[in-house]
């Protein structure tokens, strides 16, 4: 029994880091021979739509997310740029008022992204509305590529991608968010292809207007819930890798580790009011994907892991394969050890950036859980440190 446990265990976890990745792409390949041109576009479709910027206290570079917002190409009587500021104390006002073309929505209350985006939503009189981070900037056709998509009528939310910029001197923790990203990118693509994409990133993500709704304001993924409530009602959630938003990685492993653990909680309160919305029964391709992407991942895998170490302790007499298995899983958290170790001497080498960012990820799912659970996580954003 403790065999077939601990066997199951592997193949769970090697399913939801790899396994899965292999099996979306099959199914987008199979479906490629029987459908061809299902994601067909008008491109000179060119719809009014809002750019929503929520940001709290970044008078230190909101200027130059205005100089990126309005240098889009996008017809200037066809788009509106809308910043909302929820309790920024800073010298945003100066900053703002140097482009009267930018709307400004102010409110001295501090209640959080969500909150914000909620108040936003009330102004925004176009069909369309792309929410996007303040530390991000944007290409400058990715208005265009976002909005195409809501040429066909099944289209509820369309995501762009979002973009690490890493150098060569990055810390592991963001030389490591780097690849997670590229990799996450390419099964949010695959998603896409096959079905819909689970989730939306909110450094740069776009709505039906008519399909957007209120939600509560200490909602930690807004961004992941609003595109998933779409999904939930018969929506496709659209991915678009030519629109994309670029930011640097986080300065520290700290600060990364402090993001990775607000959206692990952010997940576990995501999943507990999404329970009866995607469900095998009213959405199966859907919850297909959800479950594969992101549910395995968010919940059992980190004890999963935890659990196969522990078998294996016991079962290393049972044949050379357990004591083979047992010392790559000694080599795998030695070289994530190692990678930390060296990280706080500010010491670096690329092969050690896998492991330690995949055991950072884990341990923040179970931390994340704990905040979940205590009911400590807020709501209300932070800025984040990023690199300079």
């Amino acid at each position: 029994m403790l065999q077939v446990v601990f066997w199951i265990a592997i193949a769970v976890v090697a399913y939801t880091f790899l396994g899965y990745g292999i099996v979306i792409a099959l199914l987008v390949k199979l479906k490629g021979l029987f459908r061809k041109g299902d994601d067909n576009t008008q491109e000179d479709f060119v719809p009014e739509v809002t750019l929503v910027v929520p940001c709290f206290n970044e008078a230190d570079i909101i200027k130059e997310k205005i100089i990126n917002s309005l240098s889009l190409e996008y017809p200037n009587d066809k788009i509106e740029i809308v910043f909302i500021t929820d309790g920024s104390n800073d010298h945003f006002r100066e900053v703002l008022n140097e482009f009267p073309s930018v709307k400004l929505l102010h409110e001295d209350r501090r209640a959080g992204k969500t909150a914000a985006e909620n108040r936003a939503m009330k102004f925004v009189k176009s069909p369309f509305v792309v929410f996007t981070d303040a530390n991000t900037n944007l290409n400058k056709k990715a208005i265009k590529n976002i909005v195409k998509h809501f040429s066909k009528e099944n289209v509820g939310c369309v995501s762009g991608e979002k973009r690490v910029l890493v150098e060569e001197e990055d810390s592991a923790s963001s030389a490591g968010e780097g690849m997670y990203w590229k990799y996450e990118s390419f099964l949010k693509k695959m998603d896409s292809k096959f079905y819909s994409a689970v989730g939306a990133a909110g450094e740069l993500v776009a709505f039906r207007t008519s399909l957007y709704r209120d939600l509560p304001e200490d909602t930690i993924l807004d961004d992941f819930m609003q595109s998933l409530l779409i999904a939930s009602d018969g929506y496709r959630i659209v991915y678009e890798p030519d629109a994309y938003a670029m930011e640097t990685g986080s300065d520290t492993t700290s600060e990364e580790l402090k993001r990775k653990v607000r959206i692990s909680a952010g997940g576990w309160q995501s999943m507990k009011r999404l329970f009866f919305k995607i469900t095998p029964f009213n959405h199966p391709l859907l919850f297909f994907q959800y479950l594969s992407h992101r549910v395995l991942r968010w919940t059992i895998t980190p004890f999963l892991l935890l659990l196969i170490f522990i078998l294996n302790f016991f079962l290393l007499n049972e044949g050379l394969i357990y004591q083979l298995v047992m010392i790559a899983q000694l080599a795998f958290y030695a070289a994530a050890l190692l990678g930390y170790i060296l990280e706080n001497r500010k010491l670096r080498i690329k092969v050690l950036f896998i492991p330690f960012y995949f055991c950072m990820m884990n341990y923040a799912v179970v931390a994340g859980l704990f905040r979940f659970l205590k009911g400590s996580q807020k709501s209300t954003w932070e800025k984040s440190k990023r690199k300079a």
